[in-house]
């Protein structure tokens, strides 16, 4: 008997939410993709939302629209990078979900902005990530952003 076939209906939701949401990381360090893992990495974030919407909290919710919206970034994909952040912030603002996670739905905007070519949108939103970030509460999640917006394009 598989580890699958023994998980609850809930279980199995959040088992992949998670391993797809860490393929989709795996895919997202690669310094080169195929066209078949761009696909891949796509169809794995869109499929961790899913699963995380149907068994997760809003912070899940939150993350799950941050990534989408990253890997559209990193696909040069601007619209729907700039939809995923905004519901990213959306789910932030309606559950009052601040540090880390609200840090990041601006650095989504803001990167989203830069992939559009909407420089003075893309500093607005860089603003109020470093605002936001600044307040992040653990120094090591505080680091790894820095470092992430430091990517952003000009």
């Amino acid at each position: 008997m598989t580890e699958e076939s023994t998980l609850t209906e809930r279980e199995a939701h959040r088992k992949f939410a998670v391993d797809l949401f860490n393929q989709t990381w795996t895919l997202l360090d690669k310094a080169e993709r195929t066209l078949e893992e761009n696909d891949a990495m796509l169809h794995a974030a869109h499929a961790s939302r899913h699963h995380w919407g149907v068994v997760g909290e809003p912070v899940h919710l939150a993350r799950g629209e941050w990534q989408v919206s990253r890997v559209y970034a990193v696909l040069n994909r601007s619209e729907p990078a700039l939809y995923h952040a905004r519901r990213s912030l959306d789910i932030c603002r309606a559950h009052a979900i601040g540090d880390f996670d609200l840090a990041y739905a601006y650095e989504a905007l803001a990167r989203a902005s830069a992939v559009a070519g909407m420089q003075a949108d893309r500093d607005r939103y860089l603003a109020l990530a470093r605002e936001a970030g600044a307040k992040i509460a653990e120094q090591d999640d505080r680091e790894i952003f820095e470092n992430d917006i430091a990517t952003i394009p000009t």
